[in-house]
Formats: structure tokens, C-alpha cells, sequence
């Protein structure tokens, strides 16, 4: 893997601070962007990939529902 030289010096300053491995702070730091924006980069494209399958409801529908829903709760 090729780093830009200001990540690498980086990564260089935690691995010290930390006594760890280089490799340590990427394993770390690549868990941490896969839990969080990597995970919701995944969740987004298994939705897409619903929707391009027939696998969604059209908004339109949802908020006639929210709505009677909303009538009904009031009465």
C-alpha cells in the first residue's frame, strides 16, 4: 500500500506514542472507517440495490399512511 508521505508520518507519530506497529495503527484505523463510514457506505448500496429490485415503498404511499394514521389518532 502506497501512503502520502504527511499520512505516513502520521501514522509513524501514533505508532511511537503508542508503542505499536505501523501496521497496528492502519489495522486500527481502517476497523474504525469500517464501522463507521464504511458500514453506512455498505448499508446505502444493499438499500439501492432493494429499490433497483422492486424492493421499496414510494414515498407517496408512506405519507398517505403517516397521515391516516395522524387523521385516526386525532378522532
Amino acid at each position: 500500500m502506497r501512503l502520502p508521505v504527511d499520512v505516513l508520518a502520521d501514522v509513524e507519530e501514533i505508532a511511537r506514542i503508542c508503542e505499536r506497529s505501523r501496521s497496528w495503527v492502519i489495522v486500527r484505523a481502517l476497523k474504525s472507517y469500517l464501522a463507521a463510514e464504511g458500514r453506512e457506505l455498505m448499508e446505502l448500496a444493499a438499500a439501492q440495490a432493494d429499490v433497483d429490485q422492486g424492493r421499496g415503498v414510494d414515498l407517496d404511499e408512506v405519507i398517505r399512511e403517516l397521515e391516516g394514521a395522524a387523521k385516526d389518532a386525532a378522532a
